[in-house]
């Protein structure tokens, strides 16, 4: 059913469950929706976040792409020398922060930061917890001081703070009277909201940093709800795996849709969420009205060819096209899909023998690999299969 982002976000919050996991794609709407929900729970007007530092009545922790943004790089311009990322103060920085800062948990964001990255980059956090240096110490004169890390590690330092801070939150909320906990600061938490952790991860980093959230999760015994949103497949079935056999959890997809409202579909709980026969699915609804095909489809194939070439072992996924005229079928789809990843990212008009091209290709990979699928039949000279 279409519905606007605060009427999913009000969806989440009746669903009233321990564990929601959503998937969509990039540019779907996944950072909006977390905004969204925050502001449904505990809504105060953006201009007076830094007003409200001294409220204790905190709803909702969330990291997302607005945690990021509080987290700026000074690289001196003019000297070039001291290098250092500066957080910026607001009601969600000044709380965690000098809650961390109070908790000693500078150690903790310092070791989770160099076990997913790089164990001889050392951040260093400035008296205050409002600045942080990197340094690379390789020992001698091979270190490096007040050096600049790349995107990746950037994302990664700002996650770790947030799940240091969520480590301990959990830990002071297990304990059932409120009188006996270190602070008062968390006794009105209702919801943690996590939209995309770090993306930058390889595979192995990826499971690990996926089974230790849900162990933390799995950990809370007080009443906070938690929802976690992503694009990438692997982080969300590994999740899903954990969450499997606890009865208080939510599956969903997000979808946006042509008229510029969403859907929020739920999915089954039988079976983790396969990527590739979501692409499949997707592909053939498009071709159910060629009108619909879109430079971003041939990107959906291409993704489809990459996963099936992985699971069967083969090097190149090239190599599941129809040998005749091969290459030209992946010089096709290479110039085709080099742009416009994700689900309207970009609209582009596709001439009509392209879109012949990616109905004829779709049926191949069906027949070839044995794919099945309820929306479209596999058409052969003998008839339907």
């Amino acid at each position: 059913m279409a519905q606007s982002l605060n009427q999913l976000a009000q969806t989440l919050k009746d669903a009233n469950k321990k564990m929601q996991l959503i998937y969509a794609f990039n540019g779907t709407g996944k950072t909006r929706l977390s905004r969204e929900f925050r502001l449904l729970v505990d809504p105060k007007e953006v201009e007076t976040e830094e007003e409200s530092e001294e409220d204790s009545g905190i709803k909702v922790l969330y990291y997302n792409a607005f945690t990021e943004d509080l987290f700026f790089w000074d690289n001196d311009l003019d000297a070039d020398l001291n290098r250092k990322l500066t957080i910026r103060p607001n009601a969600f920085t000044n709380l965690a922060l000098n809650f961390l800062k109070e908790q000693g948990q500078d150690g903790n964001i310092v070791s989770n930061f160099q076990h997913y990255t790089n164990q001889f980059i050392t951040p260093k956090f400035s008296e205050d917890f409002s600045e942080v240096t990197f340094s690379l110490e390789r020992g001698g004169d091979d270190s490096l001081e007040n050096i600049k890390i790349s995107k990746g590690e950037e994302s990664n330092f700002i996650w770790c703070v947030f799940y240091s801070l969520l480590e301990e939150v959990i830990d002071i909320l297990n304990i059932p009277e409120p009188q006996d906990r270190s602070t008062p600061d968390f006794n009105n938490l209702e919801y943690v909201f996590i939209d995309d952790p770090v993306s930058s991860l390889d595979d192995t980093h990826l499971i690990e940093l996926a089974v230790n959230i849900a162990e933390l999760i799995k950990s809370s015994i007080s009443d906070i709800k938690f929802i976690i949103t992503t694009h990438n497949p692997l982080f969300y079935n590994v999740l899903f795996n954990e969450f499997n056999r606890v009865s208080k959890t939510k599956t969903w997809r997000l979808e946006k849709l042509n008229d510029g409202t969403f859907s929020l579909a739920e999915l089954s709980s039988d079976s983790p969420f396969s990527y590739h026969l979501f692409l499949l699915s997707e592909l053939e609804k498009a071709l159910q009205n060629p009108n619909n095909i879109q430079k971003y489809h041939f990107n959906f194939l291409r993704n489809l060819l990459e996963k099936t070439s992985t699971f069967l072992g083969y090097n190149k996924w090239e190599e599941l096209l129809p040998q005749e005229s091969r290459e030209a079928y992946y010089r096709r789809i290479i110039n085709l899909s080099s742009h416009s990843k994700h689900n309207g990212e970009e609209i582009s008009i596709i001439d009509e023998n392209d879109k012949r091209v990616l109905s004829f290709l779709v049926q191949e990979v069906k027949r070839m690999y044995s794919f099945k699928s309820p929306i479209i039949p596999i058409i052969t000279e003998n008839g339907t299969v």
